[in-house]
C-alpha cells in the first residue's frame, strides 16, 4: 500500500490493538466477521468503490457500513468497518487487503493469548516448505476448478489434528479465498504477521546440518543487535550449504559460516 492507504491501515490496527486489549473480546469470533466482511466487498465491486469513494463525506460512508452490517456482525466489527470507511484510501483494493489484513491480526492475537503464537508462526514455515516441495499439493491447493469445501476438507485432513487451530483457520482462509495471491506469496505474509505480533522479525536460516541450542541462541542474539529488534529463527537443514548458513532477513541475504558472521557481527557493532 501507498500514500494514502497506508495511513488508512496503520490506524486500523491501533484501533484493532485497542479492541482486542481487552480480554472480553473474542478475538477469534472478531476474526471470522473481518474474515466475512472481507469476502462480501471483494465480491461486491460497487459497493467497494462507493465505500471508498472520497467524494463522499466520511461519515455518510460510515452509516451505510452500519445499516448493510449492523445485523450481520458484531458491534465490534461494525466499529472496525465504520473507522476503515472513514478513511481516505489510495484505490478501492486497498479497503479489503485491510480487512483481510486485520482478520488475520485478530487470529493471531487469539493464539498469543493461547499462548500458541510460537507454535502458529513455526507451522506456517513448516507448511510454506512442504507446498514448495510438493508439486502435487500445491497443484491441489491451487487449483481453480477444484471447489473451496474441497481443498478446506484437504486441508483439515492434512492440518487439523497437527496444528494449532489457528494456524488451520489462517491456512485455509488463504487457499479457499487467495484474492490473485500465491500461495507461496499468502503464507510468507502470514509468517510476517505472527512475528510482527511479537514484535520480532522472521529469519530464516538454512545450514548443512541441524544447528545446536547455543548456536541458535548466538545466532539470534547477533541478529537482534545488528537488527535491533527481537528475532524469530525459522531454521531450515540443507546439506548443499556445505558446512555454512544462509540467513535471509526480509529482502536480505546473508553467506557465510556461522563463527565468521557472528564475528563480523561484532566487528559491526564496535565500528
Amino acid at each position: 500500500m501507498n500514500g494514502a492507504s497506508r495511513g488508512a491501515l496503520a490506524a486500523a490496527r491501533e484501533r484493532l490493538d485497542a479492541l482486542t486489549d481487552s480480554t472480553s473480546v473474542d478475538a477469534g469470533s472478531l476474526a471470522d466477521e473481518l474474515a466475512a466482511v472481507t469476502a462480501l466487498l471483494h465480491r461486491e465491486v460497487s459497493l467497494r468503490r462507493v465505500l471508498t469513494d472520497p467524494a463522499q463525506p466520511g461519515e455518510a460512508k460510515a452509516e451505510l457500513a452500519q445499516r448493510l452490517l449492523g445485523t450481520q456482525v458484531g458491534g465490534q466489527t461494525v466499529d472496525l468497518m465504520s473507522g476503515l470507511v472513514r478513511s481516505r484510501w489510495s484505490q478501492s483494493r486497498d479497503l479489503v487487503d485491510a480487512l483481510e489484513q486485520l482478520a488475520a491480526l485478530a487470529d493471531l492475537t487469539a493464539a498469543q493469548r493461547a499462548g500458541t503464537l510460537d507454535n502458529v508462526e513455526d507451522e506456517l514455515f513448516r507448511f510454506g516448505r512442504i507446498v514448495s516441495s510438493s508439486t502435487e499439493l500445491r497443484a491441489a491447493l491451487t487449483d481453480r476448478k477444484a471447489p473451496a469445501s474441497a481443498k478446506g476438507e484437504l486441508l483439515r485432513s492434512l492440518l487439523g489434528s497437527r496444528t494449532a487451530a489457528t494456524t488451520e483457520r489462517l491456512v485455509t482462509r488463504l487457499v479457499t479465498a487467495p484474492r490473485g495471491r500465491s500461495l507461496e506469496a499468502g503464507l510468507e505474509s502470514l509468517s510476517k504477521l505472527a512475528a510482527e505480533r511479537r514484535d520480532r522479525m522472521v529469519a530464516v536460516v538454512t545450514s548443512a546440518v541441524p544447528l545446536s541450542d547455543p548456536q541458535k541462541q548466538r545466532l539470534g542474539a547477533a541478529l537482534a543487535k545488528l537488527y535491533g529488534r527481537r528475532m524469530h529463527l525459522n531454521l531450515d537443514v540443507d546439506p548443499g550449504v556445505l558446512g555454512g548458513i544462509r540467513v535471509q532477513v526480509g529482502d536480505e541475504v546473508i553467506n557465510g559460516s556461522i563463527a565468521d558472521r557472528i564475528e563480523d557481527v561484532g566487528r559491526r557493532m564496535a565500528s
